[in-house]
């Protein structure tokens, strides 16, 4: 049987080290790639406590543009909310203090195209099968890629955040690509509700992509009919 690796304690590790250097003149940088305002969002209030923080927004897998320009947008408020929380020094109803530093964010360009093309073959896989593992890879790639060309210390995912998702999988990937380009959670998915609910965040009901929309549409339309027998 498996051996699964508790990350949550790995960063944890990680962070007590960062603190004991006391000789550190800043804080490591992280770029965190996010899927969305809401997994990100106790994901942000937790490691701005500790790193230099850029969120890198890369999801050519939201294959709706209109879809993918409303949780951008969302994404930007959340972190122009945090930046005016360090700004004003006022962390009110947060997990936050005053060793919070700004967010930055640096969006990818939108292909959806390339999306579509790496999982080609694959459309009629269900949710969690072997597409959800392509398009893992193709956003952790591309997120360590971003890291080592612009000298971050460390680079992770907001993806684990969600029950739904494969964290073990997730986090095979992300160290192979660690690997590959030379790189060395704690109750995260409820606090992030809770700050959705704080920051009236969009909370969408799939992954992104069209085949993941028209599982959660079917979901949706049974969970309907089965409220519709019971009256």
């Amino acid at each position: 049987m498996e051996n699964k690796i508790n990350y949550s304690r790995e960063t944890q590790k990680i962070i007590d080290k960062i603190q004991t250097e006391k000789d550190r003149q800043q804080a490591p940088r992280l770029l965190l790639h996010s899927c969305c305002a809401p997994c990100s969002s106790h994901c942000m209030e937790y490691l701005r406590e500790f790193f230099d923080l850029t969120v890198f927004y890369y999801n050519p897998n939201i294959t709706v543009p209109r879809e993918y320009e409303k949780r951008l947008a969302e994404e930007k408020r959340l972190i122009e909310a945090y930046n005016r929380q360090v700004e004003e020094q006022d962390f009110s109803g947060m997990h936050s203090t005053p060793a919070a530093g700004k967010i930055k964010i640096l969006e990818a360009p939108y292909n959806p195209s390339d999306w579509f093309e790496s999982v080609r073959g694959l459309e009629d896989c269900p949710e969690g099968g072997d597409r959800c593992t392509v398009c893992f890879r193709m956003r952790l790639q591309k997120t360590a890629e971003e890291a080592a060309r612009g000298g971050f210390d460390y680079f992770t995912t907001t993806l684990t955040i969600s029950p739904l998702k494969d964290a073990q999988r997730l986090n095979r990937i992300g160290l192979e690509e660690a690997d590959r380009h030379g790189f060395k959670k704690k109750d995260g998915y409820k606090r992030s509700i809770e700050l959705s609910h704080t920051f009236g965040l969009y909370r969408q009901n799939y992954c992104g992509c069209i085949y993941s929309k028209a599982e959660a549409e079917e979901r949706e339309k049974q969970a309907a009919c089965g409220l519709k027998d019971r009256h």
